[in-house]
């Protein structure tokens, strides 16, 4: 085995820089962002000064070459295709069958969707699995009235876990086998490492379960918090032709396909018809609803017909709507001003659509009880209107002097109408990515680029994808890692604990080297730590008779442990935005876990391995 690495100069100084970083990310007393462009100017700086650069030879293009690794621009691309599905809704269908089956078996639907991705996982890279079920873990979330930070790190763990049971369950699997391969006579099959591989994964996924309603704190989105209320608007549905309500019949009196809104009124021509119901819908009825913003959003963006049916109410006509395909489709609220000139008219008489070009889709009032079409309605001060149209047509209202527009309530509609383009997109996308026909960076940007092209999503969307923190936190990531690497820092602290614990047997030794690759695993990339740790292991292994395929899977097992931070793996940082964690959430709830699989593979490895 080679000597111990010598301390330097450089070494000590990268060690105090990479610790105060990451003690400065745990305490958060300054941004993620702040603190990672600290980190990169505190390199950069210190290795241009004399006689530091030419030790190590680390140039500052190297130190900025992480905001160009593959990796980044991987997770980059792969949020602008979450994105465009979230855009366009293209995901409504599964997440409806599933919301139903949360209804009736709340639980074991949840820990189906969580089986699925984890025996996805295992046979497929899980970058790709954890992005596929982002959205929907999103949408079982707000349908079990639950924050989503309670179920997305569990995902991207379970994914993790389940990424060390096959030799293709991770890339940094075979990695370790490439290095293996070039320096033995061995090699890994597929299945070499499912043994210990899935008695891990079981034993954290047992602890994930458990331990998530206890130690992962409730992270609610702000945005979610203020648009979403339960205050009731009076609306309108028109049963167009091949109308979903066509020939729906009521049960009890209430129609099961409007169960989230109270139809109120049902005018067909002269005739109306008042609750109880007893009447079977037919094509140009007109449903008086009462329904909350967020029941009429989902009606908007559930089935194309549902739009078009209230859509076509005051002649929206959707030839009209295609004139800007990239322009953004938004819902917002405004108030009838004091004073205003609408106030005793209807919206038909005020022409709201012709002099705004947007579209009244409710109005709430809450002095009493409306049954009657909401065109008739005559306005009154203090009317609440839930207003719909083009992202530019909206933000025009703020000129207006009869409106007060509420632009705190303002959010993007789900543009139905490129549903079946984004789904194509992200099937082949993952298809592509999962069966190796091109990189995943590759083919995450051919994606993103896809979802553009297709009007899925316009620029000011994608761009609105892209997360900063994650795009520094992953630049100071890597800057770190390479300090470490030319500093020497890393083989310093490998060869240290191997010096130090191999006169006290094999068992402790694999103890000791899991240990400290699990702890550089999360400080470095995972990827980074398996290539620096593989050599020294095989090393261990000659010298001390240890099977080369026991040092290995050690590796292999421990680089897996990416749980303590969110810059150890990239399905950490794809679950940060959405579940609105803190750095210091994954430490609090990942650092046991490394604990746990420490110990278990501790005391298994003398039953797995013979030692």
């Amino acid at each position: 085995m080679d000597s111990i690495v010598s301390l330097s100069f450089p070494m000590v100084a990268t060690f105090i820089i990479v610790a105060i970083a990451v003690w400065l990310y745990v305490r958060e007393t300054y941004s993620i962002e702040v603190v990672s462009v600290a980190v990169i100017t505190a390199l950069l700086i210190f290795f241009s000064m004399p006689g530091v650069e030419p030790v190590t030879e680390l140039r500052n293009s190297d130190i900025l070459s992480g905001f160009a690794a593959p990796a980044l621009i991987a997770i980059m691309a792969l949020l602008v295709v979450g994105q465009g599905l979230f855009q366009t809704g293209a995901l409504e269908g599964p997440i409806n069958g599933i919301n139903t089956a949360l209804d009736q078996h709340p639980r074991r639907t949840l820990m189906i969707v969580f089986a699925g991705a984890f025996i996805i996982s295992m046979f497929m890279n899980n970058t790709p699995v954890v992005v596929m079920f982002i959205p929907v873990i999103a949408a079982m979330a707000s349908r079990l009235k639950k924050t989503t930070s309670r179920y997305m790190m569990p995902l991207s763990f379970l994914c993790i876990l389940a990424g060390m049971t096959t030799l293709i369950g991770s890339s940094t699997n075979l990695l370790v086998n490439d290095v293996l391969k070039r320096s033995t006579d061995f090699s890994l099959g597929f299945f070499t490492q499912f043994g210990p591989g899935i008695i891990l994964a079981l034993i954290g996924a047992a602890y994930t379960i458990i331990a998530a309603p206890f130690l992962i704190p409730e992270r609610k989105d702000l945005e979610t918090e203020i648009t979403d209320t339960g205050r009731q608007y009076i609306a309108q549905i028109q049963v167009t032709k091949n109308h979903p309500l066509v020939g729906e019949s009521p049960v009890a009196g209430l129609y099961p396909k409007l169960k989230e809104a109270t139809v109120r009124m049902i005018q067909r021509g002269e005739q109306s018809f008042l609750p109880p119901f007893d009447v079977t819908l037919q094509e140009d009825d007109v449903l008086i609803v009462a329904a909350t913003r967020k029941s009429l959003s989902k009606l908007l963006s559930s089935r194309p017909a549902y739009l078009k049916g209230m859509l076509s109410i005051a002649g929206f006509k959707d030839e009209e709507r295609e004139t800007d395909e990239q322009e953004a489709i938004v819902i917002s609220e405004a108030v009838i001003a004091p004073g205003s000139r609408m106030i005793g008219r209807n919206i038909e008489q005020i022409g709201f659509r012709r002099q705004t070009n947007c579209l009244v889709l409710g109005i709430q009032r809450r002095s009493r009880m409306i049954r009657t079409r909401m065109l008739d309605i005559r306005l009154e001060a203090g009317d609440v209107l839930l207003i719909f149209g083009y992202d530019k047509d909206i933000r025009g209202l703020r000129a207006n002097r009869d409106l007060l527009l509420m632009d705190w309530s303002r959010a993007e509609l789900p543009d139905i109408r490129k549903s079946i383009f984004a789904r194509i997109i992200f099937v082949v996308t993952i298809a592509v990515a999962a069966l190796g026909l091109l990189p995943i960076e590759t083919a995450a940007l051919a994606g993103a680029l896809a979802m553009i092209l297709t009007g899925c999503l316009n620029i000011r969307q994608a761009v609105r994808a892209l997360d900063m923190r994650i795009f520094l936190l992953i630049g100071a990531a890597f800057a770190m890692g390479l300090a470490l690497e030319a500093t020497g820092g890393a083989n310093y602290i490998a060869h240290g604990v191997v010096s130090a614990f191999m006169p006290f047997g094999n068992q402790i030794l694999l103890a000791a080297i899991f240990l400290i690759v699990a702890t550089m695993t999360n400080i470095i990339s995972n990827s980074a730590t398996a290539l620096l740790f593989s050599p020294i292991a095989l090393s261990v292994s000659a010298e001390t008779g240890i099977d080369p395929i026991a040092m290995v899977l050690t590796v292999i097992f421990a680089s897996n442990c990416c749980f303590a931070t969110p810059i150890a793996y990239q399905t950490n940082l794809l679950v940060m935005g959405p579940g609105h964690y803190k750095f210091s959430d994954f430490a609090r709830f990942g650092a046991p876990l490394v604990v746990l699989l420490w110990i278990s593979f501790s005391l298994m490895s003398p039953l797995l391995f013979q030692l």
